[in-house]
């Protein structure tokens, strides 16, 4: 077993210069240095994982700790460390035993079942953003007219969250999600976010609706609990993970399929192959690429390399989805590859509780975007996309589009 001295230690982290692909410095590491030391943002050292196998491996080994209060978690902006210890953490943070009863109590809303009775209101939120849209000037933002509001009205009817109070957690999200915002401004956003959720839980109380935390609220009741506080953060984690990240989603993936048009034909003729490509999507683009960071509570060995008790290792998703030893021609978008055991959700007990929903929401956004407008282009060349280089959930700020 290696110990990697000082001499492995590179900069971290490296932009994408293709919106689909690794940086080539991840790739590299992924051939010769699976296991590799790098110097993160704060200044401090971790492991990044790249090989498909050796990530799957620490995302399911309970010698890895997921508890961001741990002084060693490897942050990559100013103020993350602050925003998560000033507040009650949510289920991401949890370890064993105190995640699982958590993640048990609001898995019930997530499941296939409850996803079919959704799905005909997620189809009328569909239409309704595409009816604005095609009613509105061209070029429109497709990031402001369908690949936002589909998803942050989804979450909001399932949490109970007024839809007219989208602008603010929406800007304060995009906030805490950007590295290049500075420490107070993090650690305000978050506040201010828990603030109107707290506010938004006691209303609740005295007027329960038909929502996840009007449920959530009456389960406590029967079992005799009051936390207030454990709501808040299960729904600070609920609201912005699961309206930016299919946010990105819809915007990247379209974006993918207009360079792929004879993908779109393919869905349109056969959309029982929507699934797939969805699954194809999640594998290529894989948004979501260092939120599965941990620390070793023990001696771990991974990919013949020895990581010590108390070391930061980052799971860096996005080359591992690239990994040609689980992915041959890993660069090819292929949406019959069938690529399910991929990891852009994660993988192991914290593996993403709300990939049903965005499987679905993604479903019925392709599913109804290319059959009523087949003719959809980019308005603008790719080059001149403003991507999220500076967030923790890659994706665009904008994407003009005409048909």
């Amino acid at each position: 077993m290696p110990d990697v001295t000082d001499d492995a230690v590179r900069e971290f982290p490296v932009a994408r210069r293709c919106p689909y692909a690794p940086p080539e410095e991840y790739a590299q590491l992924r051939d010769s240095a699976p296991v590799s030391q790098v110097r993160t943002p704060t200044g401090s050292t971790a492991w990044v994982l790249t090989r498909h196998e050796d990530v799957r491996f620490a995302l399911s080994d309970p010698r890895f700790s997921a508890d961001r209060r741990n002084p060693a978690f490897p942050f990559l902006a100013a103020g993350q460390q602050e925003s998560i210890s000033a507040f009650r953490p949510n289920m991401l943070s949890m370890d064993e035993p105190e995640h699982g009863p958590v993640r048990r109590s609001v898995l019930g809303e997530f499941t296939v079942r409850r996803m079919r009775e959704l799905r005909p209101r997620i189809q009328r939120i569909v239409d309704d953003c595409l009816d604005s849209m095609l009613a509105g000037p061209k070029p429109a933002d497709l990031v402001a007219e369908l690949a936002l509001p589909v998803p942050s009205l989804v979450i909001c009817e399932l949490l109970g969250v007024p839809y007219a109070d989208h602008d603010f957690f929406q800007e304060r999200s995009s906030a805490m999600l950007r590295r290049s915002t500075g420490a107070e401004e993090r650690v305000r956003a978050a506040a201010e976010v828990r603030s109107f959720l707290r506010d938004l839980i006691t209303a609740k109380k005295s007027a329960p609706g038909e929502d996840l935390l009007s449920r959530q609220l009456a389960k406590q009741r029967e079992e005799g609990v009051e936390d207030d506080e454990a709501l808040v953060a299960m729904a600070t984690l609920l609201l912005v993970a699961g309206h930016e990240t299919t946010a990105n989603m819809i915007s990247l993936g379209t974006l993918t399929l207009l360079e792929n048009p004879d993908d779109i034909a393919a869905i349109r003729q056969d959309p029982r192959r929507t699934l797939g490509m969805v699954e194809e999507l999640l594998r290529y683009l894989t948004i979501v690429e260092t939120v599965t960071s941990r620390v070793a509570t023990a001696d771990v060995e991974v990919g013949g390399t020895r990581i010590r008790e108390g070391e930061a290792v980052i799971a860096l998703g996005h080359t591992a989805n690239h990994d040609p030893a689980t992915f041959p021609e890993p660069a090819e978008f292929d949406i019959d590859r069938g690529a399910r055991q991929h990891v852009a959700f994660g993988y192991g007990p914290h593996q993403c509780l709300g990939q049903n929903l965005a499987r679905m929401e993604l479903q019925i956004v392709f599913d109804s975007l290319f059959a009523r407008v087949p003719s959809l282009a980019l308005a603008v060349p790719r080059d001149e996309l403003p991507f999220k280089d500076d967030a923790v959930i890659y994706g665009v700020y904008s994407m003009p589009v005409t048909w």
